[in-house]
């Protein structure tokens, strides 16, 4: 055999320096030329069984296919360079199978392993890879002994008073976690949800917040998915949870319920109502319906604590909605569109001041407060500080993390 061949495998262990004769090598084993034997091994079930045990990190740059793809797809998190092609069927078995010829780059290019949520932290090169890594496994050592507090008075402003009016959900996280701490995650996929790792005080928590970006902070399918696999992380490894609600409800529509929405709205109820973890919530704007139970481990009552900023409303349904299903006849009944324009509006304000947070229709819901929203930093502080702490663990608190 090519002394190449030979020294591999005497590398690989499975031959000794002095051994001859016609044993398979490591590329017989692959089956090159056709005539080799496939072998198992332990290496993919006995990595599955770290899964919940440990942080599960995968990194990649350049090209991956096939059994390399799995290991990656086991892990919790996914990081990978700009570089990255990721498939589990490669161009050669694509080609096998009689189903056409692509060049790597087309059966898995980051154009959409990201947005479709494989790859959960895109980045530049493999330094930046490197350098991710290690800030994702931080968020599980513990706390660190230094932080840079924001200035929490940009709080007050960021959510418009107009309550038409968008606004940036990832400032709002940005100010409330300290300096250079936040590690979003899955940026690109589920995007009505935010999910990402942040430091209060030097403390690691998870945060999922509705991003009114994206159908107003309407809950779909992919977002649910997100938020619920992100929970489940979190709870795994005993990381307290935020949440900053501005949810207008779970999103309907035909076209959505075909998404299968029944369901994953349900994993993300049935995942917040089993977390041991501390939930701490935040109303930061809507509150409605079943939306917003689902960010909350399926009720207000469920957090640690669950606060308000003065921008809160509170209702069953949304607004408009609640307006046209109680007084939809009337309206339609008037003739005159300007008319119509106005005692519709005239309905929808004083509801939305019945519904407001200070005039406490929160209390309804099981608030513990309207806050200064310049005050929530410390209200997150303090929870982090009164849980009880936790005790090391000698095995899994989860059968495993969900792949998905």
């Amino acid at each position: 055999e090519p002394k190449e061949k030979h020294d591999l495998a005497v590398e690989s262990g499975l031959r000794r320096p002095g051994d001859e004769g016609p044993k398979a090598s490591v590329v017989d084993l692959a089956g090159r030329g056709g005539g080799g034997v496939p072998v198992d091994s332990y290496t993919f079930s006995k990595l599955c069984e770290l899964s919940g045990l440990v942080p599960l990190v995968g990194v990649n740059s350049g090209r991956c296919f096939a059994g390399n793809t799995v290991m990656l797809a086991s892990c919790d998190v996914i990081i990978a360079a700009e570089n990255s092609t990721i498939g589990l069927g490669g161009p050669a078995m694509i080609e096998g199978g009689g189903l056409g010829i692509y060049t790597p780059e087309e059966v898995g290019p980051m154009s959409f392993q990201v947005p479709n949520g494989v790859v959960d932290i895109l980045v530049k090169d493999d330094e930046a890879c490197i350098e991710t890594a290690k800030q994702y496994l931080s968020y599980f050592q513990g706390a660190v002994d230094q932080w840079e507090t924001p200035d929490q008075r940009r709080l007050r402003h960021i959510v418009p008073e107009d309550r038409a009016e968008l606004y940036d959900m990832r400032e709002v996280i940005r100010t409330l976690a300290d300096e250079d701490s936040v590690l979003e995650i899955r940026e690109q996929f589920g995007v009505g949800i935010i999910t990402a790792f942040i430091r209060v005080e030097g403390r690691p928590l998870g945060l999922i917040a509705n991003n009114p970006h994206h159908l107003s902070g309407a809950i779909d399918s992919d977002a649910a998915d997100k938020a619920a696999r992100f929970m489940q992380l979190c709870d795994t490894f005993d990381l307290p949870i935020l949440s900053l609600m501005d949810c207008p409800g779970v999103m309907p529509g035909a076209e959505y319920e075909q998404t299968a929405l029944l369901r994953h709205v349900g994993r993300l109820f049935v995942t917040g109502a089993n977390l041991t973890t501390p939930l701490f919530g935040v109303v930061v704007r809507k509150a409605y319906g079943m939306g917003v139970r689902a960010m909350c481990g399926g009720s207000s009552l469920e957090p640690f604590f669950t606060v308000a900023w003065p921008t809160g409303e509170f209702a069953d349904a949304t607004i408009e909605g609640h307006v046209r299903l109680a007084y939809g006849e009337e309206l339609d009944s008037m003739e005159d569109p300007t008319e119509r324009a106005m005692v519709s509006q005239s309905l929808i304000g004083s509801h939305v001041e019945l519904a407001s947070a200070v005039n406490s229709a929160g209390t309804n819901y099981g608030i513990d407060d309207v806050v200064d929203p310049a005050d929530t930093r410390a209200w997150i502080a303090q929870g982090l500080q009164s849980v009880p702490p936790v005790l090391p663990r000698e095995d899994k608190k989860r059968p495993n993390v969900d792949t998905w």
